[in-house]
Order: structure tokens, then sequence, then C-alpha cells
């Protein structure tokens, strides 16, 4: 008679719910736009990496929820470091979009400038930008001392203006107010002497 072991049956094991790909691929979509969004110019690239990061991420944690995956600590880093990117990217706009904003507003502005000469020179030769053309100067030779002259500019520039005393020398002053505050001053002396207020 031949005995037969009876055969233990064991419950088949359950299976391990698939690692989460979508979540995985989240946080790295995430963390490189974060990366790069900081950057000038090249943070551009960090707008579609950070969005399509937070939404796998986001993907991914529904799935854990939903019990198909287990990457449960990725899948949340990833929806952080989309949002964190996504964050500075939209910061950047702000700044670069407040920037040009400056800038179109300066280039557009009108100013002021009065130039003025005194000093105990009779007269003096002067040149001083116009701005209209643009870089424009003109002259005035043996101009009388005390003179002035205003002229209007727009936008960014920078001016030009000398003074320059004659044969019979005597002091010069040449002064430059821009929209009422002065901005340049400068004294010369003796024959042929050059007060420069350049460069405002």
């Amino acid at each position: 008679m031949t005995d037969y072991t009876p055969i233990q049956q064991y419950p088949a094991p359950q299976a391990a719910p698939p690692r989460n790909g979508l979540g995985t691929a989240g946080f790295v979509l995430g963390l490189v736009g974060l990366v790069f969004s900081p950057i000038p110019f090249v943070g551009v690239v960090a707008w579609p990496l950070v969005v399509l990061g937070l939404i796998l991420s986001a993907v991914g944690v529904a799935r854990v929820r939903a019990g198909k995956a287990t990457n449960k600590g990725l899948s949340i880093a990833g929806v952080v470091v989309s949002v964190l990117g996504l964050v500075v990217s939209i910061l950047w706009v702000v700044v670069i979009g407040k920037a040009i904003s400056d800038v179109n507003d300066q280039a557009t502005q009108r100013h002021t400038i009065t130039y003025s000469v005194t000093g105990d020179s009779k007269t003096a030769d002067v040149d001083y930008s116009t701005f209209e053309p643009a870089d424009s100067v003109k002259s005035e030779t043996g101009a009388a001392v005390p003179w002035t002259k205003t002229v209007e500019a727009t936008g960014l520039f920078i001016g030009a203006f000398t003074v320059t005393t004659g044969e019979d020398g005597g002091s010069v002053t040449c002064k430059v107010v821009v929209d009422g505050k002065e901005v340049k001053t400068a004294t010369a002396s003796g024959e042929y002497a050059v007060a420069s207020c350049t460069g405002f």
C-alpha cells in the first residue's frame, strides 16, 4: 500500500501594486523645471516642464489613492517642486513685465532741460544739446552772460553743455536743470577756459 503525502495548499500571494511611473516622471519634470525657472531667458523652458510635471504628479497621487501605485511620497514631492517652479516662473514674468513697462515709460517721457550760464565774463561761446533731431548740438558764439535756454527732450538721453570764455577771460559757471532738479554744474575762469556740464 502506497502512502500519499497530502499536498499543502497555500493561498496565492497578492500581487503588489505596480510602481507609479507617472508620479516619477512628474517629479523629474517638476525638478528640472524648478532648476531652470530662476534662470533668465532659459526659464521660458521651465513653463511647459512644471505644468506637465504638476499634471503627471497629480495623476500619480490619484493612482496611489486608488491603490494602483505605491510611490506616494515621490508623487507628492513632484507636486511640490512643480508648484514651486510654477511660482518662480510667474514671478519672473511679473518682474520682466515690470521692467519692460518701466523702460517704455522712460522712452516716452518728456523732459524739460534748462541751461544757464552765469559769471563775470561778459560773453562766452556756448554749445548745448537740443535733442531734436537726436544728439544734435547747437552753438552760440559770443553769447551775452548771463545766458539761459530751455529745450525739450523725449525718452532716455545724454546731453552735452559746454561754455568757453573769450580772450578777455573772466569766470563762467554752467548749470543744467532737468525737470526742475539741478543735475550738473561746473565753473571755469581765465582766457579760453572751458566749463563743462556734459554727461547729464
